[in-house]
């Protein structure tokens, strides 16, 4: 072989060294070639939530500035007589909780008062924190009378446990009463006569428990993600005092009776007969 044609077929193998070369390149990167897959992102998953930090006791009863200093001593009165054990957290207290620690109890009651100075004097991380301890750690809540209209949707700091909806009075209000014996009509069992002072009607969310003698609800109950609540716009817990100068046909022992058993149904998350 000549020493030009040797040259030759140095330069055709160093040709076809550099294309193998070349295409084993573009294989590798995936650029463009038959077995390229399109990147797959993974799910994005939802936090993980702090484990709740278990509570002594399985009630928390709220006793900050507006609530009613004779509607607290007769609720404390209904728990104990059902030996249910609680704590109280007053407007500071509840403000310095975090949502595993609120968590961490089973049910919050909020008693009779004045709903606007209830939400005027917690901030606004207090009642979103009430709110998320009840959608994401399944606390329950009950709500008495401002309690109630507290629970609901308001622009005075409610904790908008509703979706959105707003309670407005029962329409006794309206007619310049605001204080009566008002008749009540449950799902099951007789009428009861019971104390009202200024209470919502619940129109507009859960089921009815109870309802008044126009047919607006008095007692609703209905869940919040993971947690169950019951609002009521009248007191079933009104001790014989409150009753001085009005004319009941219940006798408070029944109406007492059934407060607990709202309680109860509370605590455990027990939907009661409803329309």
């Amino acid at each position: 072989m000549s020493s030009s044609r040797f040259k030759e077929c140095i330069l055709e193998i160093r040709c076809v060294a550099f294309a193998a070369v070349f295409l084993i390149a573009i294989a590798s990167t995936g650029c463009g070639s038959r077995g390229a897959q399109p990147a797959v992102s993974s799910p994005v998953l939802p936090p993980t939530l702090p484990p709740a930090v278990k509570s002594a006791q399985p009630v928390l009863l709220y006793v900050g500035k507006g609530t009613s200093a004779t509607d607290v001593p007769a609720v404390e009165g209904i728990l104990k007589s059902l030996n249910l054990g609680y704590s109280t957290a007053d407007e500071n207290q509840l403000d310095a909780m975090t949502e595993p620690v609120l968590g961490g109890y089973t049910l919050l009651i909020v008693p009779g008062g004045n709903s606007i100075v209830i939400g005027d004097n917690l901030s606004g991380n207090a009642t979103t924190t009430i709110r998320n301890a009840v959608a994401q750690y399944g606390l329950h809540y009950l709500g008495i009378c401002a309690g109630a209209f507290f629970g609901g949707y308001s622009i005075y700091n409610g904790v908008d446990l509703t979706s959105g909806v707003a309670f407005d009075f029962y329409n006794a209000e309206f007619q310049g009463i605001h204080i009566e014996a008002v008749e009540i009509t449950t799902a099951v069992g007789g009428p009861l006569d019971v104390y009202w002072n200024d209470g919502p009607q619940l129109s507009g969310w859960g089921n009815v428990v109870a309802k008044y003698p126009d047919g607006t609800p008095a007692i609703t109950e209905g869940t919040s993600g993971n947690g169950f609540v019951i609002l009521t716009g009248v007191h079933l817990e009104a001790p014989a005092g409150w009753r001085e100068g009005m004319t009941f046909t219940t006798p408070v022992s029944v109406d007492v009776a059934y407060a607990g058993t709202v309680i109860q149904a509370a605590l455990q998350g027990t939907p009661l007969p409803h329309f």
